[in-house]
């Protein structure tokens, strides 16, 4: 395993508490009646995505650290695959949570932009992860 792949694996691994905390913030709006969460069905899924999202892709993230190892792709594109895999988690679940930020949101904000620019950069992450990886020997 390379240092690169030791550096973003921990990072990400660090950042794992945040989904955590998603969590443990989605049960206290489940339980607490006066949260407002329950009444608002828009929101509840929106919740839902980004949580699911924020661990499945850290999952991928931490695939995607140790593929880039055996992969063929220049340096400047290895810290791309590196970075944008877990940049894209970040995006996509802060997305989902901002965009409806507002217990009383019945439509979200323009923060879904998030999700947009963290499907763009998955998409490209991952497409180049796998081309790498076919040109490898």
């Amino acid at each position: 395993m390379s240092r690169a792949t030791r550096l973003m694996a921990g990072l990400t691994l660090v950042l794992v508490p945040t989904i955590q905390l998603g969590g443990s913030f989605l049960l206290t709006s489940l339980i607490d009646r006066e949260s407002g969460y329950m009444a608002n069905a828009l929101r509840q899924n929106f919740f839902r995505a980004g949580h699911a999202h924020a661990g499945v892709l850290t999952i991928l993230s931490l695939l995607g650290q140790i593929l880039v190892d055996a992969a063929r792709l220049s340096t400047t594109m290895q810290w791309l695959v590196r970075i944008g895999l877990p940049a894209s988690g970040i995006l996509i679940s802060a997305g989902f949570f901002v965009s409806m930020a507002s217990p009383a949101a019945t439509e979200p904000s323009r923060a879904i932009a998030l999700i947009y620019a963290g499907a763009v950069v998955l998409a490209v992450s991952v497409v180049s992860l796998g081309i790498g990886l076919l040109r490898a020997k």
